[in-house]
């Protein structure tokens, strides 16, 4: 078989990379970036475990991929607070989520999955501008934003911890939350609404989680990333395997893509190997969840804290009913009748029909204006951490995201 080239050298690129190795095929990774993972700067990350019943490191292992290559710490339990402040703690008896860190550190998830591929026989070429159309699979990274995130990382004394947190004022139409892994926190906002001098939620992000947590918070840097939302025609088009973000194949509720950047990039590589058909797998693996996702997030667009307030209130009741924080996670990814009602609606309303550059019909969700509530004035305790922010600046301190 002749040598197969990938574009890009991500988690979906590095997986097929390392599959296709394996079974003695020649591979080519091209990345325009130096390393793997460059693109982040350290932040974590969460690798969900909800959307199948099979624990994701048991899928690795299954593939042949070796997830003690990189770091991961796994939390049942985590606090969840509600708009009007209130936390209460979803829980499971099994993993509900791993974290890992992203970047070129070698304990990271990037590092780990190029570690694989090296030591399968692939050949990574780095800062390396492959054209796309020189390649079979096509791995590369968002092009356009849909939504944005913002976070502070930071050292702190308080021990293994996650806070993820609803609140329409801090993350417009979305979410915030805090991790903490051994010493050093992140705390992170996401905006799914397009704002000026975003860097304002992140510091009223930042005041919030100080007033209910003893941080200890010593800053680090400030890091940033965007992400691109989009569900394409064809998954496999003119030959080509488009997987990972490249794909449209991610979660447009929470932003969670590392599990089917993944399993999209081994999937690619099985049917390269005569394994499987990849359009019918994607469409029947992770469509259907990336569908329930794009229908959460119309709910979410529509909603504010009122309605934040309520889905907080009925993931508890659920879990009181069933025993299993877990599964409240579970049912709102389950594709059903009423699901199948809302498809229709929801993709009018959310998505919008262009052409890319590669040929494919892609139904993209652009990035939502801001609304009235959106503008508000700063606490003080916000203000003055902005400007110990602009302190820290002048004495090294480093920002990975512009203010606009």
């Amino acid at each position: 078989m002749r040598d197969v080239h990938i574009l890009g050298a991500g988690l979906s690129g590095l997986a097929a990379a390392t599959i296709l190795a394996k079974s003695g095929i020649k591979v080519h990774v091209h990345e325009v970036r130096g390393d793997s993972g460059a693109r982040f700067d350290g932040d974590f990350q969460g690798l969900e475990n909800w959307t199948s019943e099979t624990d994701f490191f048991d899928e690795m292992k299954d593939w042949g991929l070796d997830p003690s290559e990189f770091k991961s710490n796994s939390f049942s339990v985590v606090d969840l607070a509600h708009p009007d402040d209130e936390i209460t703690n979803p829980i499971t008896d099994g993993i509900a989520f791993r974290v890992v860190e992203r970047g070129t550190d070698s304990h990271c998830i990037d590092q780990g999955l190029k570690r694989m591929a090296l030591e399968s026989g692939v050949e990574i070429h780095y800062k390396s501008k492959k054209d796309a159309a020189d390649c079979d699979i096509i791995a590369a990274g968002p092009k356009n934003s849909s939504a944005v995130a913002f976070g502070e990382i930071f050292h702190t004394s308080h021990k293994n911890h996650v806070t993820f947190q609803l609140n329409d004022k801090l993350a417009p139409g979305a979410y915030s939350y805090m991790i903490i892994i051994d010493g050093i926190g992140l705390i992170c906002t996401c905006l799914w609404r397009k704002q000026r001098k975003s860097s304002r939620y992140l510091n009223e992000t930042i005041a919030w989680y100080e007033k209910y947590y003893d941080l200890d918070r010593k800053p680090i840097k400030r890091v940033g990333g965007k992400g691109d939302f989009g569900l394409p025609s064809k998954y496999r088009h003119e030959g080509k395997y488009y997987v990972g973000e490249a794909g449209g194949l991610q979660d447009f509720m929470w932003g969670f893509g590392m599990r089917y950047a993944i399993t999209s990039g081994v999937l690619a590589a099985k049917d390269i190997l005569g394994e499987c058909d990849y359009e019918k797998e994607v469409r029947k693996r992770l469509i259907p969840l990336v569908k329930s996702s794009v229908i959460n997030r119309f709910l979410m667009n529509r909603m504010g804290d009122r309605g934040f307030k309520i889905i907080a209130n009925y993931w508890m009741k659920n879990q009181t009913k069933t025993g299993d924080g877990l599964k409240f996670m579970k049912r709102i990814y389950s594709p059903g009748w009423i699901r199948k009602l809302i498809w229709p609606v929801a993709k009018l309303s959310m998505l919008r029909k262009i052409k890319d550059n590669d040929g494919r019909i892609i139904h993209r969700m652009p990035f939502r204006k801001s609304l009235k509530r959106d503008d508000w004035n700063p606490s003080s305790r916000a203000i003055e951490i902005g400007e110990e922010w602009k302190s820290i600046q002048k004495y090294g301190g480093k920002v990975s995201f512009k203010e606009e």
